[in-house]
């Protein structure tokens, strides 16, 4: 009996799931390749990304192609621009890189269209109207730089690949991008509409239009359902989820959370929805097949951020950035029992983070 659990335990490890990920550090100007097996994580390799040996470039957005042969990472803090770079993930050697926008974050590519889309979330001076860069990933070269509005982040595609969409923190708005056409098909404005009084005097109407130029709402993440017409939008300075109707282009929900949600994914089969809660650092799950049910996990340490999930639906991999010199952290949540069950620290500020893929070990 006793070498048959011998047996059974040995060939069941062999056999066990592995799971990679790859997850940037923001301060540090690394990127780590995280492996997750047996309900354990560890970091296999940390990666050097900085281009200029004295100054910090803040690798921020990170994407994995859909074959699975190159990653992505935007390098955000440019002089004055930020660059895309072209990694391998079968040696993790750059291939390629090509200048963007100010500051460019997250971005992703179409299944349709092969290309890149990346978001310029412009930190830098007079808060203005930004854009989306259009990539060619096979020869890095950027193909169109499309308008939106001030500071967008959050560049997601729709399951089909045919849209792009992206949400302004500024000017709190959702746009969505025609990925083939290339331009922007539609825009929806997240504010809650506030009523005037038309007897009010015009400098108080103009003291509230003041106001109102800098949304409360801050939105800084879309995602869309991989199976239904809705999207889900981070609403980070207004403390909820944004669920917004795409067949008639209006909310339809919004969803009260802990303070600063930040990022938002969808499990690909589409139970649940995942919510860095950055003010608190916490992770929210809600069960989107029974009436948005929650519950909400606290991270291993403060200032949650980003989110990968597996291509399974069975574990999410939350980048927790930490305070000054703390290490940053991948905390692995099972999405079947929502509970942690695994750690790793990283370099500082862990932000980015994309899931590659799974194999038997």
């Amino acid at each position: 009996m006793r070498l048959f659990i011998l047996v059974f335990f040995f060939f069941g490890y062999i056999h066990a799931q592995s799971y990679f990920v790859y997850v940037a550090a923001e301060s540090d100007d690394t990127v780590s390749l995280i492996r997750f097996a047996n309900n354990k994580a560890e970091e296999i390799e940390r990666i050097d990304v900085g281009l200029l040996p004295t100054e910090i470039e803040g690798p921020h957005g990170i994407t994995v192609d859909p074959n699975g042969k190159y990653w992505y990472l935007s390098l955000a803090h440019g002089n004055p621009y930020g660059k895309l770079i072209k990694y391998s993930t079968e040696n993790n050697e750059l291939i390629n890189q090509t200048d963007l926008g100010l500051f460019p974050a997250s971005m992703q590519i179409s299944t349709v269209t092969g290309l890149l889309y990346c978001v310029n979330f412009n930190l830098h001076g007079e808060m203005k109207p930004s854009s989306v860069s259009v990539v060619d990933p096979e020869t890095m070269t950027e193909i169109k730089r499309i308008k939106t509005g001030t500071m967008p982040h959050g560049s997601r595609l729709s399951s089909d690949g045919l849209k792009q969409y992206s949400v302004t923190m500024m000017s709190s708005e959702l746009y969505e991008i025609d990925a083939i056409g290339l331009k922007v098909s539609r825009k929806l404005s997240l504010d809650n509409k506030m009523k005037m009084d038309m007897n009010k005097s015009m400098d108080k109407k103009m003291k509230m239009m003041k106001e109102m130029s800098h949304s409360k709402v801050k939105p800084t993440w879309v995602i869309p359902h991989p199976s239904k017409n809705i999207a889900y939008i981070a609403g980070n300075g207004s403390n909820e989820i944004i669920e917004v109707d795409l067949i008639n282009w209006k909310i339809s929900n919004r969803i009260s959370t802990g303070k600063g949600p930040y990022n938002v994914e969808i499990s690909p089969d589409g139970k649940f929805l995942i919510a860095t809660l950055k003010g608190e650092g916490s992770t929210a799950i809600f069960d989107l097949e029974n009436n948005l049910k929650s519950k909400t996990i606290k991270n291993s340490t403060s200032v949650s951020h980003g989110i990968a999930i597996s291509s399974d639906s069975k574990y999410a991999f939350i980048s927790v950035e930490g305070i000054g010199g703390e290490a940053g952290v991948v905390d692995i949540i099972s999405l079947k029992n929502l509970k942690k069950v695994s750690s790793v620290n990283i370099g500082k500020q862990a932000g980015g983070i994309a899931f590659w893929r799974m194999e038997k070990k």
